[in-house]
């Protein structure tokens, strides 16, 4: 019998609207956005279903709202037999999943992510550090050719290894930009610049980490139901002081998506259980294993499809 995995997306998967469908429907789910409106002493449900698109996209709305979608979501799932042996999530989806898996209260974890949020935006001053998306690359020549360009032209560094040829550099505005510029060196077949508002998942935004680390401290960590597959190491962890400290190491190292698949798919996971707005995650997956089933829960109709 094959293993199931839940997995949380993160940033870039918000959308105006998410998880409205639950919040009326299932009571469970609208307590999820209704405690998250009282510990943020603000009406993020309203932003979440409302919008306007342009705050929802401000990192220090945009992380509240993807965890408390993703968490209502679940709880709306919950009664479905659905039943996860290992959780995994992609960036801020960490934090959904650390929920899930019962190491963070949902309350703690939407404080904790609204300050996350926070902190990287001011880490780095706007304009100075960047992203970029490459295609079609090595991972192994792309970090050479990032190392090269850090000696010249600033620091750059992966960020996301997502799936075969998808990789994210991070770092300053005119290292990002050299990459951009020189991609093809390492075997890419295009580089495209992405619209965020910090160089994330970059040794820049070392300060952001040191900031969360004072309020990690000061949060409960239990130890998890089932074991979660974190970003930094993409390793099954279940001791919840190495939770905390590898969330603060996730703020300034890549997330290694890809390798997280690929090892939930060694520890005999055959399902991926997707559960968040949108289906990015879904897409990395079957990138990385064609054979392994994916679903996605991001409405009412996708849960009550499960029969």
């Amino acid at each position: 019998m094959g293993k199931t995995a839940f997995v949380f997306p993160g940033q870039g998967a918000q959308a105006v609207g998410m998880a409205k469908d639950v919040y009326d429907a299932i009571p469970a789910s609208r307590a999820i956005f209704e405690q998250g409106d009282e510990a943020l002493g603000f009406a993020l449900s309203s932003l979440v279903f409302e919008g306007p698109d342009s705050e929802l996209k401000m990192t220090v709305n945009t992380q509240p709202a993807l965890l408390t979608a993703s968490t209502a979501l679940l709880e709306a799932l919950k009664g479905k037999g659905l039943e996860a042996d290992y959780v995994a999530g992609h960036s801020l989806g960490e934090y959904s999943a650390l929920v899930a898996a019962g190491v963070l209260s949902y309350t703690d974890a939407v404080k904790l992510v609204r300050l996350r949020g926070r902190f990287m935006e001011e880490a780095v001053p706007n304009g100075q550090g960047a992203m970029a998306a490459v295609l079609g690359a090595e991972r192994d020549n792309l970090a050479a050719l990032c190392a090269s360009i850090s000696e010249t032209d600033g620091p750059v560094e992966l960020a996301n290894v997502n799936c075969p040829g998808q990789i994210v550099v991070s770092g300053s505005q005119a290292g990002v930009n050299a990459v951009v510029q020189r991609a093809k060196e390492a075997g890419a077949k295009r580089a495209i610049p992405l619209e965020v508002s910090g160089p994330f998942h970059s040794s820049m935004m070392k300060e952001a980490a040191e900031r969360l680390e004072a309020e990690l401290l000061k949060t409960e960590f239990k130890a998890p139901a089932v074991p979660v597959v974190v970003n930094v190491t993409a390793l099954p962890v279940t001791d919840p002081e190495e939770l905390r400290q590898l969330l603060v190491r996730q703020v300034y190292s890549p997330v290694l998506w890809q390798d997280s698949v690929e090892r939930l798919i060694a520890e005999g996971v055959d399902t991926f259980v997707e559960i968040g707005s949108g289906s990015v995650l879904a897409g990395l997956i079957r990138k990385i294993d064609k054979n392994v089933k994916v679903v996605s829960i991001n409405s009412l109709a996708s849960i009550e499809a499960l029969g």
